[in-house]
């Protein structure tokens, strides 16, 4: 838990930006949904921007990171899951608390409201927090995609993994096609913690600790059938205090790191928190 309390008062001191370079070491899909399926094409087919390039959506690194923290937190327990959805099948539940310091609901915001908990208890929820931490849309380096790999690639940037379910009874096999981004592709990865006050920078820890558990599980689709293991390298973390908005002061390179590992060890490091200011 966070030392906020219910008093802890909020105004912008600064903003850390974390700056990344994320590599796929094995094939990355993230779908796009139904709704973008070509004619021929894979069935499950990644999520592109308007030139046709593959991204990956700040929704799904950001989720995935509000979802690796909650494990490692003890935090998804019935008591301490809210739904979102109650779709039939779509069914979506998240943590959410009242309690000051959780960490989780600092980091990715909560709404006030009558919610419905997994354990079936309504409650109203009273308070509203601002998520601190964002997530861009990490942009394809179209560089990393170099030519050797494109001579084996079933599209100009991306791959299709065939993919065989097999009835137990029957032996019958039902084929199934996923579109992936290829291992080795690279992506531009940007993330932002606003610092509220002075108890958020103990934020910057929690947010890296979710950095190193994704390089040990999944992002995206597949995972547990082998697909979205990443990697992230090249880390530079920038302090844009307020006065960089009202005065227009140059921001401050506090950190630089070549892995997650050694970006967490400088951010725990004792006098981290003192070049946040």
């Amino acid at each position: 838990m966070s030392s906020h309390t219910a008093e802890t008062r909020l105004g912008l001191i600064g903003k850390l930006l974390l700056d990344g370079e994320m590599t796929c070491e094995t094939g990355l899909h993230i779908g796009a949904g139904k709704g973008s399926l070509d004619l021929g094409g894979a069935d499950n087919p990644v999520v592109k921007d308007a030139f046709g390039r593959p991204y990956v959506p700040g929704s799904s690194l950001r989720g995935k990171l509000r979802s690796l923290l909650e494990q490692s937190s003890g935090l998804i327990t019935p008591a301490d899951l809210i739904y979102l959805s109650r779709r039939r099948g779509q069914e979506v539940r998240i943590h959410q608390t009242d309690e000051p310091g959780d960490e989780v609901c600092l980091l990715f915001g909560r709404n006030p409201g009558r919610t419905e908990r997994a354990s079936g208890e309504t409650v109203e929820s009273v308070a509203a927090t601002p998520a601190r931490l964002t997530v861009y849309d990490a942009p394809l380096e179209l560089d990393s995609i170099t030519e050797p790999m494109r001579e084996n690639l079933d599209d100009e940037l991306t791959e299709v993994k065939s993919e065989n379910a097999i009835d137990r009874l029957t032996a019958q096999a039902s084929a199934r096609t996923l579109e992936r981004v290829p291992a080795g592709a690279k992506f531009r990865v940007r993330l932002v913690l606003d610092i509220l006050c002075a108890e958020d920078k103990e934020l910057a820890a929690r947010v890296a600790e979710g950095l190193r558990l994704l390089e040990d599980d999944a992002l995206g689709g597949g995972g547990s059938r082998g697909s979205g293991r990443v990697k992230f390298t090249g880390w530079k973390a920038a302090w844009r205090s307020r006065a960089y908005y009202t005065a227009g002061t140059a921001e401050a390179i506090v950190l630089e790191a070549g892995t997650t590992a050694q970006l967490q060890a400088g951010i725990l490091a004792a006098d981290f928190a003192e070049k946040l200011s």
